[in-house]
Parts: structure tokens; sequence; C-alpha cells
């Protein structure tokens, strides 16, 4: 099942789940992104070495691995986990995903430890030529920051980049500060220090808040900079946590704390989000829409696929949109292995936008998934041949 990104940014603005399946093939190359959604757990399933016809249409390919391994960042994993657990009740093939960070995926892919790699900071063209590895998206979701403070309601605090920026940098160190208590007249806000939470491993969740940042605050661009680590401002009184999961666990058991987690794991453990202002002015919420609006891009534009989509100007976008993508060898030592991994997004391209969008992932357009698609044959065995065939 397929949807347009578009139709999720506009139509999708009345209800959700009521949104319209795309069903124009000729719909412009611009819109390249669709909506999605997550569930939670670290995915493992595992199976047999022949591939078996898919439920509800979908028809596995020949010849592949149904036991594939990956690994990497934790942003996607509730929809890794979902999708792994429909894909083995459909196929009876058998995913086993370790969230274990983004940087921790690319090192586990370089060092061919895992049959495919997943990061949310994606590779450079020259950096995946360098690896021998392409990457292609699978959703769009979006990194919020959370906090807990008492009385304080999902989506009720108020901040813009430069505010938050500041926080993380120590120089706003109490949640009433004026700059915060500026954007937020009708709330009391406590007169206690600000614990600011962070991710102790390498993340591309991180890379994507602090790319952020740079591009809002000058001070955070010279002295912090982004990637998947940095440097954490020692000025700022802060924890690090080890994942998604990490995060929203200190700032679930710390009170005034912040932090920033991939949406899905906020609602999961019904945090309190906070709202932000984003590059058009207006203060946004979270959601599938405002994911989609920052990441109606054409992806054929996108060398490699390489796109970071924060701070987007369109007027409704969420500020920390990004897309999350999946690593594999181009010349791999073993098939088998990549063709089952190949035929695992092709079944989450197919049947997999349902599971997403409810999990407040975006899912990507027929145009985008086609382009995606033809990336593959790129993937080759030494025979020449692409290693992953579509059954027809």
């Amino acid at each position: 099942m397929r949807y347009s990104l578009l139709a999720v940014a506009v139509s999708c603005t009345l209800v959700l789940t009521a949104c319209n399946k795309s069903t124009d093939t000729t719909e412009p190359a611009a819109d390249t992104s669709s909506s999605a959604a997550a569930t939670t757990e670290t995915t493992s399933t595992a199976t047999s070495s022949t591939a078996s016809a898919a439920t509800s249409g979908f028809k596995s390919a020949e010849n592949i691995a149904m036991n594939i391994t990956g690994a990497g960042a934790s942003f996607p994993q509730p929809i890794y986990a979902k999708w792994s657990a429909d894909y083995n009740a459909a196929t009876g093939g058998q995913v086993n995903y370790q969230s274990i960070g983004s940087s921790g995926g690319i090192k586990q892919i370089q060092s061919k430890t895992v049959d495919f790699g997943a990061s949310d900071a994606p590779m450079t063209p020259e950096e995946l030529e360098e690896s021998g590895l392409i990457q292609f998206p699978t959703v769009i979701g979006g990194v919020v920051p959370i906090v807990n403070i008492d009385g304080v309601e999902p989506g009720a605090l108020k901040l813009d980049g430069e505010t938050l920026a500041n926080i993380y940098l120590g120089k706003i160190s109490k949640w009433n500060d004026p700059a915060i208590k500026a954007m937020n007249p009708d709330l009391t806000l406590p007169d206690a220090a600000i614990t600011t939470v962070f991710r102790s491993d390498g993340s591309g969740t991180t890379f994507n808040f602090t790319d952020y940042l740079a591009k809002v605050s000058p001070d955070w661009n010279d002295t912090v900079g982004v990637d998947k680590t940095v440097k954490w401002p020692t000025s700022a009184t802060g924890a690090g946590g080890k994942g998604n999961e990490g995060v929203s666990s200190y700032v679930n058991r710390m009170k005034n704390s912040i932090g920033y987690v991939e949406y899905a794991y906020a609602k999961q453990n019904n945090m309190s989000h906070t709202a932000l202002k984003n590059a058009a002015g207006n203060f946004v919420q979270p959601s599938a829409e405002t994911f989609a609006a920052a990441g109606d891009i054409d992806w054929s534009k996108q060398e490699g696929f390489y796109k970071v989509i924060t701070n987007s100007e369109t007027a409704q976008a969420w500020p920390i949109a990004a897309a999350t993508f999946i690593l594999v060898h181009k010349q791999p030592e073993n098939p088998q292995q990549v063709a089952g991994v190949l035929n695992f997004f092709d079944w989450a391209y197919t049947q997999g936008d349902d599971d997403a969008m409810a999990l407040d992932y975006v899912p990507f357009s027929d145009t985008a998934v086609a382009l995606f698609k033809a990336k593959w044959n790129d993937v080759k065995g030494s025979d020449g041949q692409p290693v992953y065939k579509p059954a027809q």
C-alpha cells in the first residue's frame, strides 16, 4: 500500500487515518515521500533459507536468504520491529535487528558483520564509494525535545531553536528563564535547574539534532558543531543515555530534565514533547503531517540519496525531521543474504505503510520508492548481475 507524501501533508490535516491511498502512477518526480509509523522493542525474527509467497499480494523472490541480520539506528527501531514481526507472519522470514546507534550500524556494515546497516545520518557519496556501499531511505520521522516538568502537558511548552541551543549550551539554566517565559506566558514554569539529557553513543538522532541547532545558532555551530557524537558543553548540567531508549528512560526519571528522541518513543512512553518554532516562524507540533511537509523533496536530485532535511522553510514543517537509511554492500560476499535484505524492504515498501503511519513515521511515494529500488540494481554478484530479482 503506497501513500503520497503530499497527500499526507495536506489531506491528512483533517483525519490522518482517513487518508486516501495514492493510486496515481504519473505523480510528479518532486512528490517523493509519504507517511509511516512504528512500535518499540528491539527486533528479532529468524527463519529458513528459501522464500515463500507472502500474503496481501506480495510474493517473495526466489533463492534468497530468509534469516537476515542488521544493526544501527534506534530512531527507526519501532517500525523495523513491527515490520519484522509482520514480515515473519507473512513470509516466514526472520529479521534480527540490533538497535545500537547509527555509528555502530555503519561500523558493523563496513566490517561485514551484519547483512545491513542502518543510520539516520546519511553517508556522503564519497563515503559510500570508499566503503563500497549503497544507501536508500525507508521512512521519515522526527526528532522531538521531551521534558519532565510537573504540570506541563505534551505540546504545551513552546521553544524556538535559539532557546533550545542555549539550554544545551548552558546559557539558559532554569525553566523560568525570561526567554522561555516570553514564549510561554500561560504556563507556570518552576524556578528549577534544567538537566539536559543527550546521547552517549554515536547517534543519527544526535546528528540531526545538532545539525538543526547549528543552523539556528551560530554559537552552537562555532563551539559544538554537527556530528553523530559531539563534545557536549560542560556548562550545562547533563546526563548521557544510550539509544533513544536510554534518553527516554533518563528524562522519565529526572524531574525538570529535557532530552531529544524520535517521536514514536515520546508517544509510547507518554512523554511531554515541546512545540517548536520553525524556519517559517510558525510554532508546530510533531506529526506525520509536519514531518511530511519537511520531507517533500525531489530525491532524484540527491546524489547517493544524501539529504538532511532539518530546518525546512516550508510553512508547516517540523524543524527536526529526518529520513532514515539502510546500507548494503554493492558487491556482497554472500549475495543471497543481501537479496534477503532487499526482499524484506521490498515487502516493507509494498505492505508497511499503515504500520509506519500508525507510529507517526512517513512512508515514501511510489515515485520515490521506484527510484530507491532502481538503485538496488547496483548490488551485484560475482556474475555481474543484480543479486535481487523481484518475483513477477
